[in-house]
């Protein structure tokens, strides 16, 4: 979570260092704070809780210049948002300052270490440790303290240390946590993502765990994690931050919405040949071991878990692989039955999430083959998985994500069909299906012609505490989707449930005006879930259905027919009114659509 910028160069740092946290608000933060050297070598540390204006504030009272500074915003993991626990801390003598994204598990040992040795904790934090330590092996050489320390600490971390004894040096090491790094004519910078960069710098450097980079304002050295000197390779970045505006919008999340024709044309794009073959390149190398495989597991959190549903699910359908789907969190602790006969999927927006890398290194080590799904272009999980397919979605800025929930499954949809197709199952109509997915753009188009419709529909949660979403099979996973997006962004209760289990006790909770959203899109139990409908019906409710056509859906206040596609792209085509749904109610209601509190974009920590 959290945001980490740095600077040294020939300017002033804290133009930088401001708008590279501007930048990275999306992760998510209560606190934010710099670290300036001054050209007396003073090191002058500003912090402010609450939104980076208020650090803004701050600095606005104070003349404030040096060539060389840290930045970060603070998401509370140890200790209560606070002046003294937001970031960057300082040791006891003012010399050394440092910005940490991370958890150091063993801190508490740590901590009681540094106290009985004569340090004074200033912060709750787990972070403070480091800055305590570095003080504690300084003699002389910060490269060889910063060693000594990461030899020490245990747990995820991206760090960055100046120290005034050599005030136009920044020393960088990461594990577990993003951080990228570049260059300009005059200048060395960081950051925890790309944003942060982006408008000084596109071809830019991502480490692996235990380097540890030297930043001056003329190079970057790197060194490997056994210290020896290495030669890193730069990366371009082909988008600019303009693609992160918000283009008219009233919000990212808005625009995003509104951008997933496009960047599922985009994802399609090259991906398919002669309109009835898939063709993905990522995954030539193992063609020919997929008979191999005799299950296949897909592990995500959050939004990415229940894209992982659907795809999941059509990929046993079409593959006619026994296809497992866990959260990452879970799958790391529950011993998974996972060997070299194993494929796993690890699906994340910004591959950096902490309990999917963990999954994914659990994964490797019990021999599977690993493939991601990401939508970030060189993020940790693209770079530890044996083989990476980017969703090809674009910046995705709001914290509740959208074009990348519905680029995700359409990438599975794809992945679905490469391995069915090397299996020779041809139980399917491919040609079919995969014009099916060519419509998607076509089709998102018209249905976000009738935003008014659906933004009547979040009109009745206006007023609600609660709701509830219901759907069967595969529109499960997309009323999950549904009320996960309602919760984030509008604060309201929502739960989701299978159609069927409502007579096994949510109907309990169902109550004259109750608002009930349900998604009736797959032919053969579409029915059902009518019949289910009913029952709530009965009992007072006030329901919103998506379906398709040739049902009878007499009774209904408000029903939405959607396009007549496969029932495999069906939950495609309703997350859109979905997200438009939980928008608009938050829109109504108030809230602040893209920083959902207590939420951030990157959970990097577990």
């Amino acid at each position: 979570m959290c945001g980490i910028t740095a600077y040294v160069g020939n300017d002033n740092a804290l133009p930088f260092l401001l708008q590279g946290l501007v930048k990275l608000e999306y992760r998510g933060y209560d606190s934010a704070g710099v670290t300036i050297i001054d050209s007396a070598n003073k090191i002058n540390t500003y912090k402010a809780k609450g939104r980076i204006k208020n650090l803004e504030e701050l600095l606005e009272g104070n003349h404030v210049e040096g060539k060389i500074g840290i930045g970060h915003t603070r998401w509370a993991t140890h200790g209560v948002p606070s002046n003294l626990n937001a970031h960057p801390h300082t040791n006891n003598t003012y010399t050394i300052s440092i910005v940490h994204n991370g958890i150091i598990e063993n801190y508490q040992e740590l901590k009681k270490d540094l106290i009985e040795k004569g340090y004074h904790f200033n912060s709750q934090t787990d972070s403070e440790v480091v800055v305590h330590l570095l003080d504690y092996y300084y003699h002389g050489d910060m490269h060889e303290a910063l060693k000594k320390v990461i030899s020490i600490i245990e747990g995820s971390y991206a760090l960055c240390v100046v120290h005034n004894d050599n005030p136009n040096v920044i020393y960088i090491t990461k594990k577990d946590s993003p951080i990228v790094l570049g260059r300009t004519q005059t200048a060395s910078l960081a950051g925890s993502d790309i944003p942060a960069i982006l408008d000084y710098a596109k071809d830019v450097y991502f480490m692996e765990d235990g380097e540890i980079a030297v930043l001056t304002k003329d190079d970057i050295t790197f060194y490997d994690a056994d210290d020896k000197l290495i030669q890193k390779e730069l990366i371009h970045i082909p988008y600019d931050n303009e693609a992160a505006q918000k283009g008219g919008y009233d919000s990212f999340m808005l625009k995003e919405i509104h951008e997933q024709p496009y960047v599922i044309k985009e994802t399609l794009r090259g991906r398919v040949e002669n309109g009835d073959r898939v063709v993905l390149p990522e995954l030539d190398a193992i063609h020919d071991k997929l008979p191999s495989y005799n299950k296949a597991y897909f592990v995500a959190c959050g939004t990415a878990y229940h894209s992982s549903i659907f795809g999941a699910s059509v990929l046993e359908k079409l593959a006619g692989i026994p296809t497992i789907t866990q959260v990452a969190s879970e799958f790391r602790y529950n011993d998974p039955i996972v060997d070299e006969n194993t494929l796993a999927f690890f699906v994340s927006q910004s591959g950096e999430t902490a309990d999917t890398m963990a999954a994914l290194r659990l994964a490797k080590q019990k021999g599977a083959t690993t493939i991601a799904i990401v939508n970030v272009l060189g993020s940790s999980i693209s770079r530890e998985a044996d083989y990476t397919i980017y969703t090809l979605a674009g910046p995705e800025i709001a914290v509740a994500s959208t074009k990348a929930y519905t680029t995700q499954i359409v990438v599975m949809e794809l992945v679905a069909m490469y391995i069915a197709q090397a299996l020779n199952r041809n139980s399917y109509d491919y040609r079919k299906l995969i014009e099916g997915l060519s419509s998607l753009p076509a089709y998102l188009e018209e249905i976000l012609k009738d935003e008014e419709i659906f933004k009547g529909y979040a009109k009745l949660l206006e007023h609600e505490r609660d709701c509830y979403y219901i759907g069967r099979g595969l529109d499960y996973a997309s009323v999950l989707e549904g009320a996960l997006k309602v919760k984030e962004v509008s604060y309201i209760h929502a739960d989701a449930y299978v159609a069927g289990e409502l007579k096994h006790g949510p109907i309990a909770l169902i109550e004259e005006g109750s608002i009930v959203i349900a998604v009736a899109t797959q032919p053969n139990i579409a029915s059902k879930t009518i019949s289910n409908i009913q029952e709530t019906i009965a009992r007072g409710a006030r329901v919103v259905l998506f379906t398709i056509e040739g049902l009878d859906v007499q009774g209904v206040e408000n029903t939405y027919i959607l396009p007549n596609v496969d029932q495999l792209l069906q939950g495609i085509l309703v997350a859109v009114p979905l997200q438009l749904i939980a928008y608009y109610t938050a829109v109504f209601k108030n809230c602040d659509v893209d920083k959902p509190r207590n939420l951030a974009k990157s959970v990097t920590v577990e």
